[in-house]
């Protein structure tokens, strides 16, 4: 786990099956991150996927002095926000709502999923565009729609770290062929993304790499979904 300091910024990485639900075999096998948000003068931090074990991601950042106001959903997956994988039952937003009444950020186009996935009722979301901003004190997070792994897809932007859930990892990107998953979506949402500054920080929703995080600047270099240029070429590889 890592905290930023000398800033007003709190920014924490969070692998799930380690720093926290260290006794679940299904987290240690899907290497998870969660990420807390938020601004240490206010002490609010809002938390990016909760899942496998709110309350330890929870007590977590309160050990840090930080309280949740908030939560944000990169997309509907069980192993991000809660429901049923591989016949187990993983916790996520809806234990977070029972612990705290805080709003849910989602991206418009994931409502009926996230809905179907958590058990979580639409009047519980609040619902975005891409480009909307969340604010956590004086902390913006710019939320960006990304489809492609699932419809309502979104990457957030904050200061100069960009938290990618499952569109594009240091190595790789997120599948295209479960349920809502789109190649030629996950193609333009990836040019999008290699388009922001090159100094940004990538930090991906799972440890697919040794390193848990890198500059963009290295994954344009390194990460073989970005090498392609042409959407036609990248449906004849991918799609």
């Amino acid at each position: 786990m890592d905290a930023t300091t000398g800033t007003h910024l709190y920014f924490r990485q969070i692998l799930l099956g380690r720093d926290v639900a260290a006794d679940n075999p299904l987290a240690r096998q899907m290497v998870n991150f969660t990420y807390a948000i938020g601004d240490r003068t206010t002490g609010q931090c809002v938390l990016v996927d909760p899942a496998y074990d709110v309350d330890g991601i929870v007590d977590t950042v309160a050990a840090d002095g930080m309280t949740v106001c908030g939560a944000l959903v990169t997309h509907f997956h069980a192993d991000h926000v809660g429901g049923s994988l591989f016949g187990e039952t993983i916790e996520g937003i809806a234990v977070l709502l029972e612990r705290l009444d805080v709003p849910v950020h989602i991206n418009v186009h994931e409502v009926e999923w996230i809905a179907r996935s958590t058990g979580v009722s639409p009047s519980h979301l609040s619902v975005h565009d891409s480009g909307d901003v969340v604010t956590v004190g004086d902390v913006s997070v710019t939320l960006l729609h990304t489809p492609g792994h699932t419809p309502g897809s979104q990457c957030f932007l904050v200061a100069d770290r960009l938290v990618a859930g499952d569109t594009l990892f240091l190595q790789g990107c997120g599948r295209t062929d479960f349920p809502g998953g789109n190649p030629s979506e996950m193609f333009r949402s990836l040019q999008r993304l290699a388009s922001l500054p090159s100094s940004t920080e990538l930090y991906p929703g799972h440890l697919y790499s040794p390193s848990p995080h890198a500059q963009l600047s290295e994954v344009i270099r390194s990460n073989h979904v970005l090498q392609v240029g042409d959407e036609r070429q990248w449906l004849q590889i991918f799609g």
